[in-house]
Formats: C-alpha cells, structure tokens, sequence
C-alpha cells in the first residue's frame, strides 16, 4: 500500500498517542544509555616526522615527499606488539597488549607529515600517561626499523613529539546530547511505522465515513448521525440539558430528523437501540433519544430492557428494583412502575432475571410494548447486545425497527457485518446506524462551524438554563400517572402479589 502525504498527515492525527510514546520510549532509551555508559577519556599526542639527510633544496623537496608516503604506513605499526609489550610493562598496566592495542588509534593526515596517537581510557589521567608513553615507544620502533641493516649510523627518519597528550577535562563518550538526539529521532521514525501498522491493520470504524462504507458492502441502511465524544457525558448523561446547541445535542437532532425519513411508509413507533457488543454507548443513545424526541412535545417513553447489564436507572437517578420485569412477572401494573425524567417517561429493567431471553421473547412482552405504544408517540427499547445474546433478536416481533449503534474506533468491520446479519434474519428493518463517540476533527469541519453558529447566550440566560436543567434532572414523580403529555408519573410502589394466569 502506498501512502501519500495526506495518508501520513492522517496517521499523525489518529495515532498522535503511540507515535509519541515510541518517541518518548527512544529518547529515554538515549537518556538511559548515556546514563549507564561507562565515561571514557580521550588523549591524543602529535608527532613530527623528518629525514635527517639532504642539504639542498632538490633533497629535501624529495625527502618531504618520502616522508608523507612513509608516514601512511607508520600508522599500523602504532598497534603492533613491539609497541604495546614494552608500554604495558613499563605502566604496570592490567591489561594485555591485546586490550591496550584496541585501545589505540593512529591516523595521518594526507598531505603532512604529521602522525596522532589517540588513546581511550575510562581515566583522564591515564589516558595521557598512556598515549606519551605510545608516542615515545612508536618513534624508538620506528628508528629502529628506518635504520639501514648493518649499519651503525642512524636512522635518516626522526619523529618527534610536537604536542604531548595532556589530561583530557571531559569524557569523550557519552555523548548525551547526540544520543538524546538520536533515541528522539528513531523513536520518532519507530512510532511513524508503527502507528503506519496500526493504521493498516485496524478495522475499526474511525469515522462516519467508514462505517457507511461497511453498511453498504454490507447491503445494509444509512449512517443516520454521528454523536462526537464527549468526557462530560458520564457526569451529564442527557445532552440537552447541559448545552443544548452543543455538538453533542445536534447529532441527536439530526438522528431525530433521519429517523423520520428512515421508514416513510411506515413511521416507526417501537424503536430498539442496539450495538455489535457491550460498552459501545447505546444506552447513551436510547436516553439521549428519548429526550430528544420529547423535546419536539411527543409523548416518550424509555425502556430499559438490557436485563444482562442495566444502566439507564443509575445514570438518570432512577429506581430500578421495580420496573419492566415486575410487570412482566404479574406484581404490578405497567402505570404503577413508570417514572418520570423530565420530558420523558421511563421504564426501567426492575430486578434481573435468570431467563431474560424467554422474558423479553414472551407474549406479555409485546402486549406491554403494543400498550405503551397506543399511549405514547415513542417507544424507545435500549436492548442488550446483539452478538453475545439471543435477546435482541428474541424481542423483535413487538418491535417496528432497530437502530444499530457503533463506537468509533472500537467496533470493527467484522462486528458490524455480524450484528447487522442477524438483525435482518428477524425480519425487522434496521432503521440505520449510529456513529457513537465520533472524533470531531474526523468528521470535517462542519461541526466546528456549528460551534461557532451556536446562538450566544447573556449570562442570566446561561445561569436560568443551568438551575433548570439541574431541576429537571432531579424531578420525580409523585401523583397518579396521567395521560396527557408531560403529566407527571408516578414512583414505582410495591403492591400486592398478582400472578399471570
């Protein structure tokens, strides 16, 4: 696969997080090795290389030239035995002429006559006693092999030390800054190629985009809306009542508004809210859709029939020992259960059950749906999940469409695929689909236009619209349940035992 520009711009945007982990792993990769590196001293010493014959200027023209090809080969001899024995055994050092050879380095400059011994020690010091005492063995090495054989005149070579090694005031080695520098870039380049990988392999939805790409290979509906993510929406379970023009509040009234449009010969009254697998937000969405149904001045009612794993009665301060299974099992009747949340009525799940399955598939069941459904305009069902329960699929004859909700960057291709197979084997339409916890920069910049044409608000305004929302959020029921829209309804009571026949 090959990657343009924008493709990488695109990895940066979406996997920010591992690329700067990576990077941050390789600069203290580079942190660490400075930090436990042994320190290690350098100290070098020059030497000058002359022939001691020639008196005109022709021969020393041609000497010179001698010289510079001669001291070319002097560097090897910088390491051979005949140097380091003797040094090792005048230094006392502990180490072996081996060790101190791979120690030494000889280099001469192309066109000089110049040769510098370096020498490596972790100690300052004797890094400089080492490379004098080298220098002072290579030039008596050297005399003694430019010496003509049987020859007692000496030798026409001379080397001689032009500027001893001095004690070296900082190591060489670590560098920290170079190191630092490179753990930061190969993190950097690490991180890229791994959030590349990422990136190829991942299937998850990241944005509305790919999950309509998914539903129409699939054959299945239309992405009906995008809910962007939002950390405030644990604390503040209804949009609507903590920013009604916030980003999250418009994409439930755009859910509203294709929902109407979604079955137009026949408008859906029971509407089941249903995800591929758990803690994909679908009970975030049946509340918020609900709510925004209501806001419109329909009758709606929310009922929680997730009996693995309810959670509508906590978020909105609810009751939930009585509620859907009391009526199910006979101890109570339908208006003696329902509980108000502001503009909207509630069912919540009551006690869970051994058999949810055989419960939410009964005939009680879809009486109770088809009842409610002639007293209210909406019915909103939060279901279980899809894939690891039978439950969903068990309600569908009482139910006139679901609404299939996917988190972004968690559910996969796969998973989508999978639910929406099984929803369509129960011949009941799926209504469309819903990006839950969508990123807001991914969804183009219409939302960020819809922030800035939010209207503004003076602060009275803002603090009336507060102190309303809170009251709303804490509202409970208290008189007898009424059949005109947004008549208060009552508290769950217990009553007495009444079983089925």
């Amino acid at each position: 696969m090959t990657l343009d520009l924008r493709d990488y711009l695109r990895v940066l945007s979406r996997r920010w997080r591992i690329i700067a982990i990576v990077a941050l792993l390789g600069t203290a990769a580079g942190i660490l090795t400075s930090t436990v590196a042994t320190p290690e001293y350098r100290a070098t010493t020059t030497l000058f290389a002359s022939l001691q014959s020639g008196a005109d200027t022709s021969q020393l023209i041609q000497g010179n030239s001698f010289t510079q090809a001669r001291v070319q080969s002097y560097t090897d001899v910088a390491t051979s035995p005949a140097v380091t024995k003797p040094v090792v055994k005048s230094l006392r050092l502990k180490m072996t002429p081996t060790q101190l050879a791979a120690r030494i380095s000889a280099e001469a400059p192309l066109n000089t006559v110049l040769v510098r011994l370096t020498v490596t020690d972790t100690r300052a010091a004797r890094a400089a006693r080492i490379s004098n005492a080298v220098a002072t063995r290579f030039a008596q090495v050297i005399r003694e092999l430019e010496r003509p054989e049987k020859s007692k005149s000496p030798s026409p070579v001379r080397l001689t030390v032009t500027q001893p090694a001095a004690v070296p005031p900082a190591p060489s080695s670590p560098n920290t800054a170079l190191n630092v520098t490179l753990g930061l870039a190969v993190g950097l380049l690490l991180g890229l190629g791994l959030g590349v990988a990422v990136e190829t392999v991942d299937t998850s939805m990241r944005d509305s985009k790919a999950l309509a790409e998914c539903l129409e290979g699939a054959g299945g509906p239309a992405v009906l809306s995008s809910i962007v993510q939002d950390p405030k929406a644990v604390r503040q379970p209804v949009s609507l009542r903590d920013d009604r023009h916030g980003l999250r509040a418009e994409g439930f009234r755009k859910l509203r508004v294709n929902l109407q449009f979604a079955e137009v010969d026949r408008r859906p009254k029971v509407i089941a809210v249903t995800s591929p697998l758990p803690r994909e937000g679908k009970s975030s969405v049946s509340v918020n859709l609900a709510a925004t149904l209501a806001e419109e001045g329909a009758r709606v009612c929310l009922i929680d029939c997730d009996l693995r794993r309810p959670s509508i009665a906590p978020a909105l301060g609810l009751v939930r020992d009585a509620g859907l299974t009391t009526v199910l099992v006979g101890r109570a009747e339908v208006h003696q259960v329902l509980q108000a949340a502001g503009s909207f009525s509630v069912l919540t799940s009551g006690m869970i059950p051994p058999n949810p399955t055989q419960l939410l598939g009964s005939t009680y069941f879809g009486d109770l749906l088809h009842t409610l459904a002639e007293q209210f305009d909406h019915v909103v069902v939060d279901t279980p999940p899809v894939l690891p329960f039978a439950d969903t699929a068990a309600m569908a004859p009482a139910i006139d469409g679901y609404l299939l909700v996917a988190r972004a960057g968690r559910t996969s291709r796969s998973q989508v695929v999978d639910a929406l197979r099984i929803l369509q084997r129960v011949s009941v339409p799926v209504l469309g689909a819903v990006l839950n916890g969508a990123p807001a920069r991914g969804e183009g910049e219409a939302y960020g236009y819809a922030y800035k044409y939010r209207p503004k608000q003076s602060r009275k305004a803002r603090l009336t619209a507060l102190v309303s929302s809170r009251s709303a959020a804490g509202v409970r029921s208290r008189g007898p349940a009424a059949k005109g829209h947004g008549a208060p309804l009552p508290v769950p009571v217990p009553v007495s035992a009444k079983t089925r026949p």
